[in-house]
């Protein structure tokens, strides 16, 4: 940003005549100014004798006053805008992002960012998963065409908003327990990084969880309220740091609890909303729900093992027992693996046997097509890479959702 100004005043020919030799002499005087890079050169004899002889004092007060006051503005202005220079070059940030350091953020900004770091917090995999198990045993309770109508798609309405307020209570609370383990295993989430503090962390769980309550009971049914409050319990218990609880210190009842929900909860009790609160039929166990709730038992357990493999590091250093800290990451894994590929014979066994061709077919192929997918993918697995043992997890979060897109196909 190295500048020079030269004062320019306006001058008739005669005096550019008469002090143009003086402006080549190095009789000159520098004005120099702290904390700036600005110099100016001045002629000490030719041009201020010049201007004396020329003109009038009136005339010399007319003509010198604008370029004073254009002098003095441009060298408030060279300062100010050196100061900032200094500032930044001192704060290591380059002059080419400076317009944006002093632009403020829009509400637009602040909006998208409070909507990435809730997003984060509800841990939308298991939302996803929530919601599409939600309406896949829904649907097993459709017994003909007509009864797809306005009122099951409300009771199907209610049964997914009341449960995603609890899941997203459930999801909280852990990360309230886990805020130190969290910045090792997930810094990302906004409770380990800072944006949320504790007590926004604990306002959003409590509105949630009564939110979820709220709205099970007024809705009325039975199976709805029970299914919110049994995942209620488990959920706090598994988390929250009590006496004779934070069960998920402990790898089997840890993994119970996540079965009892995802598997049992789950199929049986939102079946049951749709089955007897929405149709008022009476309670049935059809061959579809205990198939339903058998496949998901095995990949809750699945869930509950795998997810501890990437947490290694922090479930050590906070005294987590886990299956993955006792028995090693590549034990877990290949457990793992091995479970869902037997819960996929046992789902070709289904479909073998059911007597409807098209359910025969789309089970038989699309079990086998994600048994080989599985398997496949598992072989190329670095277990000696967290990143690539988390975007497995998340794979197999995938093959649960579209287990839940098979399962009411299963007749």
């Amino acid at each position: 940003m190295d500048s020079m100004i030269v004062g320019s005043f306006p001058r008739p020919s005669s005096l550019i005549t008469s002090g143009g030799n003086d402006w080549k002499s190095d009789r000159v005087k520098k004005v120099c100014f702290p904390n700036s890079f600005v110099t100016v050169k001045l002629s000490r004899f030719g041009a201020w004798n010049s201007l004396d002889r020329c003109l009038p004092v009136r005339s010399q007060h007319h003509l010198l006053k604008p370029s004073i006051r254009g002098f003095e503005e441009s060298t408030t202005f060279y300062k100010r805008h050196n100061r900032k220079f200094l500032v930044n070059a001192a704060s290591g940030q380059s002059l080419e992002s400076e317009p944006e350091a002093y632009k403020p953020k829009s509400v637009w900004d602040s909006f998208k960012n409070a909507l990435d770091a809730f997003y984060r917090f509800s841990r939308p995999h298991t939302v996803i998963g929530t919601v599409l198990s939600i309406v896949s045993v829904s649907l097993l309770a459709v017994e003909n065409l007509s009864d797809i109508s306005p009122l099951f798609f409300t009771g199907v309405l209610e049964a997914v908003v009341a449960a995603l307020f609890m899941n997203i209570y459930i999801v909280g609370l852990n990360q309230l327990s886990d805020i130190d383990i969290d910045k090792v295993n997930k810094p990302y989430l906004p409770l380990a990084s800072g944006e949320y503090s504790v007590g926004t962390g604990v306002m959003i769980v409590t509105s949630f969880s009564i939110l979820s309550f709220w709205l099970g009971w007024i809705v009325g049914s039975w199976p709805l309220f029970w299914a919110l409050f049994i995942s209620f319990l488990l959920g706090t218990a598994y988390s929250i740091n009590l006496p004779l609880l934070r069960w998920k210190r402990f790898a089997v009842v840890a993994a119970m609890c996540i079965l009892a929900v995802r598997a049992v909860i789950v199929q049986l009790a939102f079946f049951l909303h749709i089955q007897t609160h929405v149709y008022k039929r009476p309670v049935v166990f059809s061959r579809p729900l205990i198939f339903a709730t058998a496949f998901m038992s095995f990949f809750s357990v699945v869930i509950a093992l795998f997810k501890d493999i990437p947490d290694i590091d922090g479930d050590k250093i906070y005294g987590i027992r886990s299956f993955s800290v006792r028995l090693g990451q590549p034990r877990v894994f290949w457990i793992c693996i091995s479970l869902l590929e037997m819960a996929y014979t046992v789902a070709l066994l289904v479909g073998i046997a059911s007597s409807s061709l098209w359910s025969k077919l789309l089970t038989v192929v699309g079990h086998t097509i994600l048994a080989s997918v599985l398997w496949i993918r598992a072989k190329s697995v670095d277990l000696k890479s967290k990143a690539a043992i988390t975007s497995f997890y998340m794979f197999i979060w995938k093959l649960f959702y579209v287990e839940y897109l098979l399962i009411p196909l299963v007749r």
